[in-house]
């Protein structure tokens, strides 16, 4: 969004006054509904690229320029007409709306992009289960989907089915310490220790994965901690007909 952020916002400022402008020769034969509508459509192109303030400025310059220019009299402030007013009130709440929905509508293309990212996840990791191929190599690819997906510094692999008082990243996605639930969106995951992810299968523990999240606060939701879980237990399945050759550290 960087990239385009500034010239967006120039565009923003700068079209509303050009497509006035544009119209001011027409402006006696003109109909300022439709001078309104082609301000609208200005509005929504640039709101489309979800920058709330974008939206916003646009829709203020529209109306401002529309005064100034199309609406009498004419190159000043003031409206006489009690329609002008409307229309130019109209506008603005055409720019807060459509950016509103604009924002919105990029945000849920963004998490069914996320969630696509962690199927294809599951879904490779699932592949590799059933190709058989060697515990290690399941395991180092486990703690790379689980890094990324959770957005915590890293994991380790620690086999054997010893319980400890760390906090527990538990099946149903919740996180508990000390037997007390964390609420992770609001808090973020615990940074100063590790979180134990078990690794079950056939209800026997077969390890777990020991997750740091130490450099930053990490808030991963309820269905990143469950793709999490998804993935540890593709490990367990694995590991039901073989074990690691060496620890995971």
């Amino acid at each position: 969004m960087e990239s385009y952020r500034n010239p967006v916002l120039a565009a923003s400022l700068l079209a509303p006054p050009a497509v006035c402008a544009l119209l001011t020769p027409f402006r006696d034969s003109f109909d300022n509904a439709n001078a309104a509508l082609l301000l609208a459509v200005v509005i929504v192109a640039v709101a489309a690229f979800g920058i709330r303030l974008a939206g916003v400025l646009a829709a203020v310059s529209s109306a401002v320029w529309f005064d100034f220019f199309l609406t009498v009299p004419y190159n000043t402030f003031t409206i006489d007409s009690r329609d002008d007013v409307e229309t130019t009130i109209l506008l603005v709440l055409i720019g807060v709306v459509v950016s509103e929905i604009a924002i919105w509508g990029r945000r849920q293309q963004a998490r069914a992009s996320r969630h696509r990212g962690y199927l294809d996840g599951v879904i490779t990791t699932s592949q590799a289960v059933a190709t058989g191929g060697s515990a290690d190599d399941l395991i180092d690819h486990v703690r790379a989907e689980l890094t990324a997906v959770l957005g915590i510094d890293g994991a380790k692999f620690v086999a054997g089915d010893k319980q400890t008082s760390a906090p527990q990243l538990n099946a149903d996605g919740t996180v508990t310490r000390g037997g007390h639930l964390l609420k992770v969106e609001r808090d973020g995951l615990p940074t100063n220790a590790e979180i134990e992810l078990s690794v079950h299968h056939a209800g026997a523990t077969r390890g777990r994965f020991l997750l740091t999240a130490a450099a930053r606060i990490a808030r991963p939701d309820i269905e990143q901690r469950l793709v999490a879980v998804a993935l540890a237990d593709q490990v367990g399945a694995a590991l039901s007909t073989q074990e690691p050759l060496h620890p995971h550290l």
